[in-house]
């Protein structure tokens, strides 16, 4: 299947670089462009793209704003996927673009249901690999960055906790284990040699988790395992 993307970037050269590199790949349609996160959202819209590479810091709406609008539930559909699906909205994947890796606004990116971040200067090879690993459902978690990244946010919001913690209440101890484990970086196959279980049952504990907890995919699993405090900063390195 061919994955459909849309950049929105406010410099013209990234654009053109990046839409240049993916429209090489057989699997890649490159359907739009967009200077700014309004025309991005607008652009999204229109287009209803499987991936949305979003610049961070831009003009007259943020990517962090612009996220926020493509991925946040309707009016009245609850927060959930299912309720999503019901009422045929559209949301796409959102791979964060930044210059810098500790930056809050891709922490509070993640938290909003973008599915990954990529560095502006990381090699091609990369940000063709993030974009199909995105589109396959899965959440783009470089584990040295982005578990960091959200260590060190979830450390100074201990305030908000309280909630999360309530909702781990949901899961069974099979679960709260898998959960766990997803925060740590594991993949399905090494949780399910440290747990002693097929694979596929693990593929299915973690699908409860995010269906139960509301969770987009294993980023935000993440950053929920460390704001309820079910796993610490430093913990199980």
């Amino acid at each position: 299947m061919t994955t459909r993307v849309i950049i929105v970037d406010d410099q013209a050269m990234v654009r053109a670089g990046f839409a240049a590199l993916l429209a090489a790949q057989s699997d890649i349609d490159v359907v739009g462009e967009a200077p700014d996160g309004a025309q991005g959202v607008e652009l999204s819209r229109r287009t209803h793209p499987d991936v949305v590479l979003m610049d961070v810091r831009m003009p007259e709406m943020d990517g962090l704003e612009a996220a926020r609008r493509l991925l946040a539930p309707p009016p009245g559909g609850g927060g959930t996927s299912h309720a999503l699906q019901a009422v045929g909205e559209h949301r796409p994947r959102v791979l964060m673009l930044t210059t810098f890796d500790v930056d809050d606004y891709v922490y509070e990116a993640l938290r909003a249901g973008a599915s990954g971040f990529l560095l502006k200067d990381a090699p091609p090879a990369d940000l063709i690999a993030a974009v199909r690993i995105v589109a396959s459902g899965d959440a783009l978690l470089a584990p040295s960055v982005t578990r960091r990244l959200i260590a060190d946010f979830a450390k100074q919001r201990p305030a908000a906790r309280g909630k999360p913690a309530l909702r781990l209440k949901g899961l069974t101890e099979r679960e709260t284990e898998v959960l766990t484990l997803v925060a740590r970086g594991r993949s399905n196959g090494e949780i399910a040699q440290t747990l002693v279980l097929a694979e596929q049952t693990v593929k299915t504990h973690v699908s409860r988790v995010f269906t139960k907890l509301d969770l987009r995919d294993r980023a935000q699993a993440v950053v929920f395992a460390y704001e309820s405090g079910l796993v610490t900063p430093g913990e199980g390195e």
